[in-house]
């Protein structure tokens, strides 16, 4: 089996492939302060609610957008599972990279660009907006390249960040609206924001697909919150939920032929 684990900045994500097939996925918070071994219990608490066991993992791969966190789950990977994981970065990757700095892209961008074109983009390009902390749009063309994109403001930090700067506002559940216009305080809220952020993902799409290479693009939703807007805009013509674990697999899968070819 492979392991597969998605750092992000506010949950851990996690899925098991045993041949080919994801047979499992949970997660929890990332959390700095935790340890290795407090980590290691988290993991195989996963493992025995899905009914697997940690002995049979073969391989890890590990995605991190929280460099401080690298280093604990390296270890927790040696401990629970007696292997080294392998770490995303550019080159890694199994689609080429053209970005200034490749090693300055992010390798959760990398992970979900790799799966949306080898699941949605060989025809023609492929665009993935991917709902996290922080909401990325992330652009492969039809040669399987990653050319660049786009880093937008999550939804749930913007809703907070309203908040936090209004002294009489309150706290108020992300939740698609009955109507767009609210009757009450928490009701013009969730309905400002939500479709203010959706009418800004709908523009921010308009917006790439002028660029002629992605004039015909495919364009995928993926990420913690996608959901809330993915059936709700005519937009995205996917909506795939576990994009980045499937390119995490690939990943792991690209680089271990590439050892055993050597």
């Amino acid at each position: 089996m492979i392991l597969v684990i998605d750092i992000g900045n506010t949950n851990v994500k996690l899925g098991v492939y045993r041949d080919g097939t994801l047979v499992t996925s949970f997660r929890f918070a990332s959390v700095v302060t935790k340890t290795a071994d407090e980590y290691g219990v988290n993991v195989r608490n996963g493992f025995e609610a899905a009914g697997l066991s940690v002995k049979d993992v073969t391989g890890v791969v590990v995605s991190s957008v929280i460099p401080s966190l690298n280093y604990t789950f390296d270890h927790m990977c040696r401990y629970c599972f007696c292997v080294k994981p392998l770490i995303v970065t550019a080159a890694t990757s199994p689609i080429r990279i053209a970005y200034d700095n490749p090693n300055g892209l992010g390798s959760d961008r990398i992970a979900t660009s790799a799966a949306a074109y080898e699941r949605y983009g060989k025809d023609g390009p492929v665009i993935v907006a991917d709902f996290g902390t922080a909401t990325t749009f992330n652009c492969v063309d039809r040669d399987g390249t990653f050319v660049g994109g786009m880093i937008f403001v999550g939804v749930r930090p913007a809703a907070d960040a309203l908040v936090s700067a209004t002294a009489k506002l309150p706290r108020f559940e992300l939740v698609v609206p009955e109507t767009a216009i609210g009757t009450d305080t928490v009701g013009n809220l969730q309905s400002g924001v939500y479709y203010g952020f959706l009418g800004a993902v709908e523009r921010i799409i308009a917006e790439i697909k002028r660029d002629e290479r992605f004039a015909d693009a495919t364009v995928v939703a993926t990420g913690g919150l996608a959901e809330l807007f993915a059936d709700r805009t005519r937009v995205f013509d996917r909506f795939d939920r576990e994009l980045s674990l499937y390119g995490l697999y690939l990943i792991y899968q690209k680089n271990a032929k590439e050892r055993i070819e050597a």
